[in-house]
């Protein structure tokens, strides 16, 4: 057998490449089985978290649970999460604080999706009639961003603010209060909601990435094959 030096070479630096391309598909589907698993925790618990300001929560370990805030609506500042897609359809988020009972904190409330007018200079009326006391839902991240453009953070001068990206940090300088790091997203039974078809997390089943997982390694095994046989045959001339 006969080693050439650019094949090998290449040979080195792809092989490594796949393979720990294909263990992080596996690493990632054993992520994806614990996401999964919470979900369905959450869903069938009928436990209800009562939120409040002074809790120090973790969203990992809270993450999809059923909660329960007691306080008010800032019904005077309220956000709108840009570039959601429902239905194939372009819309907003609409993203309104609610204050605990103690007026030191709140947290961000998604009221659900509405969709973006023909004239974005138009937005969408989003007012609140009724302030509600005791609000409950379910605890989520925020939404999040493939590519994150710079400044997509900021949100827009005036009111109802429009952003791209809930950066908690930045919203609590142009509110004056504090902010929870994670949204609840409003129950659908519950008035001041727009459409809320909240559903399990949509992530990659981790079949999927077993199976992106045996690809990776499929490559890796190609590669070996077809490097001993140049090798062979270059040997045999």
């Amino acid at each position: 057998m006969r080693f050439k030096k650019v094949p090998t070479i290449t040979y080195l630096c792809l092989m490594p490449l796949l393979i720990s391309l294909g263990f992080w598909q596996l690493g990632r589907s054993e992520e994806k089985k614990i996401i999964l698993e919470k979900q369905n925790q959450a869903f069938a618990s009928s436990e209800v978290l009562l939120l409040s300001s002074l809790g120090d929560y973790d969203i990992k370990l809270i993450r999809y649970m059923k909660a329960q805030v007691v306080g008010s609506y800032d019904s005077a500042h309220q956000f709108l999460l840009d570039n959601q897609i429902k239905g194939g359809k372009v819309g907003y988020f609409v993203l309104t604080p609610f204050i605990f009972e103690n007026k030191s904190q709140a947290i961000l409330v998604n009221r659900g999706w509405v969709p973006l007018n023909q004239n974005r200079d138009i937005l969408p009326d989003i007012t609140i009639k009724n302030q509600q006391s005791v609000i409950t839902g379910r605890i989520n991240q925020f939404p999040s961003v493939g590519i994150k453009l710079a400044g997509v953070e900021i949100p827009t001068e005036g009111w109802p603010s429009v952003l791209q990206l809930i950066d908690t940090q930045i919203l609590t300088k142009k509110m004056g209060y504090s902010l929870l790091p994670f949204q609840l997203e409003l129950g659908q039974n519950l008035p001041e909601g727009f459409n809320r078809d909240w559903q399990k997390t949509t992530v990659m089943l981790p079949e999927q990435h077993i199976a992106y997982a045996v690809q990776w390694f499929s490559l890796a095994l190609t590669l070996s094959i077809l490097f001993i046989w140049y090798s062979n045959k270059k040997s045999d001339e």
